[in-house]
């Protein structure tokens, strides 16, 4: 059976270095058997490659894929305390946060960026409970931002 490395590495994705903090916080923290992440952005190489509302300057489409990268920084946030991903039972809880245009609705199918991700990544073990949430602005002008709580093999 593949390890979560190897899937994701199987759809052409490489596990980035951990998101520096752009304030006062830590990228992830565990907590017994539970890891909390903060809320990542869609960074690549340390930066955004688009910025704005969703529903506005940017499409339900392209805010989607920057889910999914906000999920691919998570995964390498929680990387980063528990030192293997295979050491992961299942993903319990995404929090996504969606900049959005006052007229747009779509935050659900937005987020399933990521939820989509982890299940491809982890199987039934990445199916999770889920909270998609619009909001005015995020940091840097993202157009979304995704927290995880992953709880960890005893």
């Amino acid at each position: 059976m593949a390890t979560p490395e190897e899937r994701i590495a199987d759809l052409g994705l490489v596990l980035p270095e951990v998101v520096p903090p752009l304030a006062a916080y830590v990228p992830a923290v565990r907590t017994g058997d539970y890891v909390y992440t903060s809320g990542q952005l869609p960074l690549v190489d340390g930066k955004l490659a688009v910025t704005g509302k969703v529903g506005a300057e940017v499409s339900a489409d392209e805010a989607k894929e920057q889910a999914r990268i906000c999920g691919l920084n998570a995964l390498a946030a929680l990387k980063s305390v528990v030192g293997d991903l295979s050491k992961i039972a299942r993903i319990v809880k995404v929090v996504g946060f969606v900049a959005s245009a006052p007229d747009f609705t779509g935050q659900p199918q937005v987020v399933n960026g990521v939820s989509e991700f982890l299940g491809e990544v982890f199987g039934d073990a990445g199916k999770h409970a889920r909270s998609a949430v619009g909001v005015a602005v995020l940091p840097l002008d993202a157009p979304v931002e995704v927290e995880i709580i992953a709880q960890l093999h005893p």
